[in-house]
């Protein structure tokens, strides 16, 4: 699967083209195909503490990103890579219209990165055992 990945870097790349896209709308763009609404998102769980939304879209894009780049100076990179970017992503909708700021959001980006670096930690530490 890892091997899969890093021939086809295109489809990282592309997520990241496409989350970015997503973000950076002014409005929502599911909320307008789903429901004819730009002004409402879809949500595809419940709420709890974080979005669960923005926490999805980041274990996903972390996901691919850390399969398609394995080796260890490329962990590091990418690491830093998708926690600035969704601290950017978010901080980027204060100045969006019809977007707004919120830290249940940015938290949902952050845990979705950090699960999946705390996972790829852990499996790397243990693969042995």
């Amino acid at each position: 699967m890892n091997n899969f990945f890093s021939k086809y870097k295109f489809i990282f790349y592309s997520l990241n083209i496409i989350l970015i896209f997503v973000y950076l709308f002014p409005g929502s763009i599911f909320g307008l195909l789903m429901n004819d609404n730009i002004y409402k998102h879809p949500q595809i769980t419940p709420d709890f503490i974080i979005s669960t939304n923005h926490l999805y879209s980041f274990l996903i894009l972390s996901i691919v990103g850390f399969l398609t780049f394995g080796k260890k100076k490329q962990f590091k990179i990418l690491s830093i890579y998708l926690i600035f970017l969704s601290i950017i992503l978010e901080l980027s909708h204060i100045i969006i219209p019809n977007r707004g700021f919120e830290l249940s959001d940015l938290f949902g980006n952050l845990l979705g990165v950090i699960i999946i670096i705390l996972l790829k930690y852990f499996f790397k530490k243990n693969e042995n055992f």
